[in-house]
């Protein structure tokens, strides 16, 4: 990124002396309080990554701190120094020895000295930055604690600069270089420190001893609960991710709901004795109590049993048990009820109340475990939720590149032979040394075969890491109950690394201390990825974080591995991609980081780029999963409600069905389609008004239904009606008379308006809005209350309405405005400037519109090469404000076209896709100015010199350094694959 003397000029002015001052907002000073998308994460990953060289002084710095910018700190090329020291015996040896195992990065140590500074200094070529405040380098500091930093920025002449280089001096005048023997001498001295961590469990204590009480999140699960059972039903579905306390809320439940016995169920006995403890301390029972049935125990007649489904299904087992037997029985791991043995225990009890326990409750074998639990979910939190409420630990997940040989990308399909050879390994070492904990690792290294994990092992435990000997083990499904807890005590008790194996610890195993996992295979599912991540999440004793080491080779399915990460269920290509791209500067839930090496991201956006997410397939089982979720067809907003497909991808963007009800019927949902009037309005509300881009349309529909066939609507009215959603919103004439234009198809091609119905949706008489005729006719022959409203072209109509407007406050913070980052169309762009007409087609790169005085410009920045030449024109981002433009050829200038572009007589919208493949989506950079025109020449593919004009395009704010990064990322492949 380009870093000027002007620039800075003009960045320091605005900061120091005048805010409305023009200026580059790339050096400003800048106040950074965590607070919002402002974090010292962020701002010292940015720099990180465009830096040459940077000093740290800070105090105080922990492992986990330090995990959060790890990537940048191993991939960092320049010099960096970090100064830290012993004040308070706060440093951990742990931390120490992180901070060894960077690259490029000298590490020193100030001792006997009350070091308390907080310093980050960044020199960029000739520039300098500096961050001073109150942030040490640890995980709170960076992300989530109130904190004060400001950031500062200078030329190396400027006097702060050498205050700067001066203070670092002194510091590193006053310190020794770090090294493994100071640490070990350090650890002898340290001072035992005593650090109290408030559990996420809350206790009352009190004179009659200790009692758990409900944290918030199972108080409110558990007022969820009472509620069904108050409302007189007899079965719910508890959904909770892995290590979020399932156990201990069943537990809260049965002591609210006082049954006079309860059966408990787990389909493993390793997990039988953990939950029986845990009642015991919730219900505060002693062990005569307890009752298990299980092997030789048949332990009945107690308060609350505990039972294997193995144990238990047997019939001459069920056979002794009263159908009466117990009040309450609860399902641990109830996705798994589908089974036979689950059905036949089902079927034979007939307890008061039935509660099921799931991390997963999405099947692949068709059945339904709703429909098991009447459709009762009182209480749901996935990985995400379980992250932002810190009931697991923060992750930190690194993707880096999977070795490649002289053939390529090592794959699943690979031979033995690659997959455990001498280079492989290495590589495998060396990525260990880089990215695992320094000290204390205990990991789980998920493998793509059995003999793959076995040959690994045994490679493993013949090097070297962190100064020690691996120790590892692989183990598989041919070992032994007895073996795999061994194994797992071990690893525990920190007589192992790693345990190796390929996916039978994907679920049912509780090891809370794995600190690091690996996966060293290709992501085949995000369900899969998600158990294997979960099994390191867990809280422990001393456990802070966890840190995911992804091995990324060249494979397809690549593109699940940002699905599951960020938990995008949208299937829209564009929403993965923001959040992906907002990972690099912002924490994800609960404080986790996502960082790729850059040949991992072009791997990860190439695979995306190449899936097909949103095919018919897709749609079929997105539409099947909700309907089993809910018992009925789901509307489009239950798509928005239960955080799944983006519902504009799911009913806009069929090939042959452009309606959710004309797409119902061809995916044989329903028998009877709509009619082909009622399919023409249907597609033109759902293609061209529900993506929410703007909500006047659908706001003025909505009102003008509400009242009724022969409702009327003045303009005033609906001007209010507009302030209503939102006192911002654009009600000029222009905007007006562009909504009235799209309502009553005046605005589309006489083709698309005859597509649409040729018959105006709205029309407009004077100051009055009302429903067009044939419209308003077919909507109200339907009830208001239809008995099957999937078949209803009125409740059709409803659900569109009502999902665009939620898709406007969910995705556009209920504005009509473009947003910077979001992605827009030729045609959103003529419907969203008022242009008069759609004239996308002939909008090409830029196209001037006098009446609105706008001129949107769409850039596709990384040109096929098999383009023509005259037009592979060399647009360039050359910073975060400024986009080196290029006009069409043959255009001087003192051409007419560019004569109000160059002067600035109408407003500059710049839009800018990645590559042709993006389609039609363009981000949304910002308005910007026509700088510094130049008349050049180009050459056509005979050879021909072509006029054209340059300018260098200022944009007013500067873009995210994540969106820049984005677009200008190179391409891993052409189209042809090349």
């Amino acid at each position: 990124m380009e870093r000027s003397l002007p620039s800075l000029r003009a960045d320091l002015n605005h900061g120091f002396i005048d805010r409305d001052t023009p200026a580059n907002l790339i050096e400003n000073p800048l106040l950074i309080e965590n607070q919002d998308e402002s974090t010292m994460f962020g701002v010292l990953r940015a720099e990180l990554e465009d830096a040459d060289e940077f000093i740290f002084s800070v105090a105080f710095v922990s492992a986990d701190g330090i995990g959060t910018i790890k990537q940048q700190l191993q991939n960092f090329s320049g010099r960096g120094t970090i100064i830290t020291g012993t004040y308070l015996d706060f440093n951990e040896p742990a931390a120490f020895r992180e901070l060894l195992t960077l690259n490029n990065v000298d590490v020193f140590v100030m001792e006997d000295v009350p070091h308390h500074a907080k310093g980050y200094i960044f020199t960029h070529r000739d520039h300098i930055t500096a961050l001073v405040g109150s942030s040490n380098l640890t995980r709170n500091a960076l992300m989530s604690n109130q904190e004060w930093n400001l950031r500062v920025s200078t030329h190396r002449d400027g006097d702060i600069a050498w205050q700067l280089h001066e203070a670092a001096q002194k510091h590193l005048d006053s310190a020794r270089p770090l090294t493994e023997e100071w640490i070990q001498e350090y650890e002898k001295k340290r001072s035992t420190r005593t650090i109290v961590i408030q559990d996420d469990q809350p206790l009352e204590i009190s004179a009659s001893g200790e009692r758990i009480l409900p944290n918030a999140m199972q108080v409110e699960a558990l007022a969820e609960l009472d509620s069904v059972v108050s409302a007189g039903e007899k079965r719910a579905l508890i959904i909770s991710a892995t290590g979020t306390g399932k156990t201990i809320l069943a537990a809260l439940a049965v002591r609210q709901m006082k049954p006079r016995n309860v059966l408990f169920i787990v389909h493993r006995e390793q997990i039988l004795r953990k939950a029986a403890e845990s009642f015991k301390a919730v219900l505060e029972l002693d062990d005569s109590a307890i009752g298990f049935f299980v092997g030789q125990q048949k332990e009945l007649n107690r308060t609350v049993v505990f039972s294997t489904i193995q144990s238990l299904s047997r019939p001459e087992n069920l056979a002794e048990i009263s159908p009466l037997q117990f009040d309450l029985i609860i399902f641990d791991e109830v996705h798994r009820s589908g089974a036979q043995s689950y059905q036949a225990v089902m079927k034979h009890f007939r307890p008061e109340f039935m509660l099921g326990l799931t991390a997963t409750p999405e099947r692949t074998d068709g059945f339904n475990i709703f429909e098991l639990f009447d459709y009762n979910v009182p209480y749901e939190i996935r990985l995400e939720g379980a992250l932002e409420n810190h009931m697991l630990v923060p992750f930190d997940y690194y993707g880096v590149t999977d070795f490649e040989t002289a053939r390529g990308s090592i794959g699943d399909r690979s031979d033995l032979a690659e997959l455990v050879s001498d280079a492989r390994v290495d590589y495998i070492v060396q990525t260990l040394r880089e990215y695992s904990f320094a000290q204390g690792t205990k990991g789980l290294l998920f493998c793509s075969r059995n003999d793959e994990a076995a040959e690994l092992s045994a490679q493993l435990n013949r090097r070297i890491v962190h100064g020690k000997r691996l120790r590892t083990v692989a183990l598989s499904g041919l070992n032994t109950t007895q073996e795999r807890e061994t194994a797992v005590a071990q690893l525990e008790a920190g007589a192992l690394d790693y345990i190796l194996t390929v996916d039978i610890f994907n679920e049912g195993i509780d090891i809370p201390s794995v600190n690091v996992v690996v996966l060293l295979r290709s992501t085949q599912s995000s369900i899969i990825f998600t158990q294997q991540l979960g099994r390191g999440l867990r809280r422990s004793t001393g456990k802070r974080s966890l840190r995911v080491i992804d091995f990324i080779g060249n494979y397809a399915n690549n593109y699940l591995i940002p699905i599951a990460l960020t938990g995008d269920r949208s299937h829209n290509k564009d929403r993965i991609v923001d959040k992906l791209r907002r990972t690099r500067r912002h924490p994800t839930a609960g404080n986790s980081t996502v960082s790729f090496d850059e040949v991992s991201t072009r791997r990860v956006l190439e695979s995306l780029r190449k899936a097909r997410i949103s095919d018919r397939r897709t749609r079929r089982d997105e539409i099947n999963k909700l309907q089993v979720r809910l018992g009925k067809i789901p509307q489009l907003a239950d798509f928005i409600f239960h955080e799944a497909m983006d519902p504009y991808v799911l009913a806009a963007t069929d090939n042959k069905a452009r309606n959710y009800w004309a797409l119902l019927k061809e995916l044989r949902f329903v028998d009877a389609g709509p009619s082909s009037a009622e399919d023409a309005i249907l597609s033109m509300l759902t293609v061209e008004l529900m993506n929410g881009k703007r909500p006047q349309e659908l706001l003025l529909l909505r009102e003008l239904l509400n009242r009724g066939p022969n409702g009327a609507l003045q303009l005033n009215e609906f001007k209010n009606v507009v302030r209503a959603w939102n006192a911002d919103l654009a009600v000029s004439e222009l905007t007006l008379k562009s909504v009235e234009r799209v309502l009553d198809l005046t605005w589309f091609k006489e083709q698309t308006a005859a597509k649409y119905g040729g018959q105006p949706i709205v029309v407009r008489n004077g100051n009055q809005f009302k429903l067009g005729e044939t419209f308003a006719g077919i909507y109200f022959s339907y009830a208001g209350q239809h008995l099957a409203p999937e078949t209803s072209f009125r409740a059709h109509v409803d659900d569109a309405l009502h999902t665009g407007l939620l898709l406007n406050a969910q995705q556009y913070a209920k504005q009509d405005s473009f947003l910077v980052g979001k992605t827009y169309t030729r045609k959103d762009a003529a419907r969203l400037l008022n242009w008069s007409k759609n004239l996308e087609s002939t909008m090409y790169g830029y196209r001037v519109d006098e009446e609105s005085a706008t001129c949107p410009i769409f850039v596709t920045y990384h040109k096929d090469a098999d383009a023509p030449a005259s037009i592979r024109y060399e647009d360039t981002l050359v910073d975060r404000s400024t986009m080196h433009w290029f006009s069409r050829h043959g255009r001087t200038l003192r051409s007419r076209e560019l004569a109000p572009i160059l002067a600035g007589d109408v407003d500059l919208h710049l839009f800018v896709q990645r590559e042709d493949a993006d389609g039609s989506d363009h981000y949304y950079l910002g308005q910007a100015d026509a700088t510094n025109p130049q008349q050049r020449t180009m050459f056509n593919d005979k050879g021909v010199q072509l006029d054209v004009v340059s300018t260098d395009l200022k944009i007013r704010v500067p873009i995210e350094a994540s969106l820049f990064n984005t677009i200008t990322a190179s391409k891993l492949v052409d189209k042809h694959g090349q």
